[in-house]
């Protein structure tokens, strides 16, 4: 597995995890956020009345003549009624952190706040979570706003007096080993309390034992004890008045 950046892969040489060109035409105007929340309608009733979630995709996407990228954003955006309920259950409030012990998706909440500062579009769910479609499929690549994340993140859980917060990085995918490098030297430098580990099956760890974790993956946020919203937090109450491409 390759740990290493070699120098043209360095984030000053990289541009942001932004759009897609196609995003504009397919994201920005009213007519086409409307089609897409009212496919997300769609999706909600069916998977309510246990429909297969494969086939409901593909039933509402074509109904609406959906393309790729937004069939990605309709797909991260739905979950049934049983789901949602499910995940409101199990989420806890910012003024339930302090003390707490935070286990986090280690990938999922960089690469979510990586692409909204870089100005692509982010999708709130059903269920108040943030998702983004990036395409970043075993092999990941430090961007210009890396270390701005890892800041936000870090200064954002201080704020909210979290006691320990223990990042869990996917190990197959290529770069972890130096992005967990990477937040180790900034939690050095910042005094954050962090514990950085890679894991060959993240998910399942997350899961496991009264884990209280930061997560927007679906199976994840359904298969775990308790769950906070740290995107949505940071969205709502730490990056206001910054302009952001948010679908909700």
């Amino acid at each position: 597995m390759e740990e290493g950046l070699i120098d043209d892969e360095r984030p000053s040489a990289r541009r942001s995890r932004g759009k897609d060109p196609n995003d504009e035409k397919l994201f920005a105007p009213e007519k086409q956020r409307e089609r897409l929340l009212f496919a997300l309608a769609d999706m909600n009733y069916l998977l309510s009345k246990d429909y297969p979630p494969r086939a409901t995709l593909s039933l509402v996407s074509n109904r609406f003549r959906l393309r790729q990228r937004q069939i990605l954003a309709l797909q991260g955006m739905a979950c049934s009624d049983k789901d949602l309920a499910v995940r409101r259950e199990k989420e806890i409030a910012p003024e339930s952190i302090k003390g707490q012990t935070l286990y986090l998706d280690g990938f999922n909440i960089v690469i979510i706040l990586e692409a909204l500062l870089s100005g692509g579009y982010v999708f709130k769910g059903l269920d108040g979570c943030y998702r983004d479609i990036s395409s970043v499929h075993g092999s990941y690549k430090r961007v210009r706003q890396t270390e701005e994340v890892l800041l936000i993140v870090g200064d954002t859980l201080q704020k909210l007096a979290a006691q320990r917060v223990i990042w869990i990085f996917d190990a197959p995918v290529s770069n972890s080993g130096r992005l967990k490098t990477f937040c180790y030297e900034t939690a050095m430098a910042r005094g954050f309390p962090w514990e950085i580990y890679l894991d060959n099956a993240p998910d399942k760890y997350l899961v496991a034992e009264s884990r209280l974790v930061v997560s927007s993956d679906a199976w994840v946020l359904n298969g775990c004890y308790k769950w906070f919203n740290l995107a949505g937090y940071i969205i709502r109450d730490v990056l206001v008045g910054r302009e952001m491409n948010i679908i909700e």
